[in-house]
């Protein structure tokens, strides 16, 4: 008991700890740049509220904010629609190179984005993708496709085999296998999988900044960069623009929180 309120404890001071940036980020927003730069560590004299409304409205954050909840949503759900039907059928479905492809796919985990960017940068000028939003989705549905499959395939494997060769002794197709039986199943692995896909795709700068100039399409994490001029900075808008962008998706996690961690859990008793 002693050793297991001391290991809660630990834990608690840790999260605190990590917490610490987040805070500071949110109380800075009511500082001035002054303020900010002079006394960082001290707290606000007072708080006007009104900071968010003007980043919002005078930074464009809205605008950046629809961008990127495009390009998020159409990548995540793209993810987990070719992830599910890709992880069923490399774990209950026997192919000649399911293995080969299990692995192929298990290769994207490994590999950085500076390893195919070159190529990939080209095919985008071949095909005129730069500056629509296709130029986000794609990419991140594809880094976002390996981890997937891997964590869905895991978690299939772990379920029991009955389930699947009863569905198929009732006369049961892979299709309808796949719609009626699994999918309900594997919700838990599904919004894992769709947690990390919407971190992944909503914080991505490096691709954003590449591949979109134009100034309608950018998302938050390019968008922000509005704040910021070639002599000077607003972080009190810039710290603003952040709290409100960070603020959800934390919210995001915390509220499935469950479900990630059984998600994530349930395949990793199977191996």
């Amino acid at each position: 008991m002693i050793r297991r309120r001391f290991l809660h404890a630990l834990i608690g001071a840790y999260s605190l700890f990590a917490l610490l940036p987040l805070f500071w980020m949110f109380y800075s927003s009511f500082k001035s740049n002054a303020e900010i730069s002079q006394t960082p560590l001290s707290l606000p004299h007072s708080f006007d509220f009104r900071v968010f409304v003007d980043s919002w409205r005078v930074g464009g954050v809205g605008k950046y904010a629809l961008n990127s909840v495009i390009a998020t949503t159409a990548s995540t759900v793209l993810v987990l629609v070719t992830a599910s039907m890709a992880g069923f059928a490399l774990s209950r479905l026997r192919f000649p190179g399911s293995r080969a492809v299990f692995l192929l796919f298990t290769l994207g985990l490994l590999l950085p984005i500076q390893s195919y960017f070159i190529m990939q940068n080209q095919e985008f000028d071949y095909l005129n993708l730069k500056d629509t939003r296709w130029a986000l989705i794609i990419p991140y549905t594809a880094m976002g496709i390996p981890l997937a499959i891997w964590l869905i395939k895991s978690y299939i494997d772990s379920l029991p085999k009955e389930l699947f060769e009863a569905a198929r002794i009732d006369g049961s197709s892979d299709i309808q296998t796949y719609r009626f039986l699994m999918f309900p199943i594997i919700r838990p692995a599904l919004v894992t999988v769709g947690i990390f896909s919407a971190l992944g795709a909503w914080n991505e700068f490096l691709l954003a900044l590449l591949y979109v100039q134009d100034e309608s399409l950018k998302t938050i994490p390019t968008g922000l960069l509005s704040f910021s001029s070639k002599y000077a900075t607003d972080y009190r808008m810039l710290f603003a623009a952040l709290t409100m962008v960070t603020v959800p998706m934390i919210a995001l996690y915390v509220g499935f929180n469950r479900q990630i961690v059984a998600g994530i859990t349930q395949g990793a008793v199977k191996g």
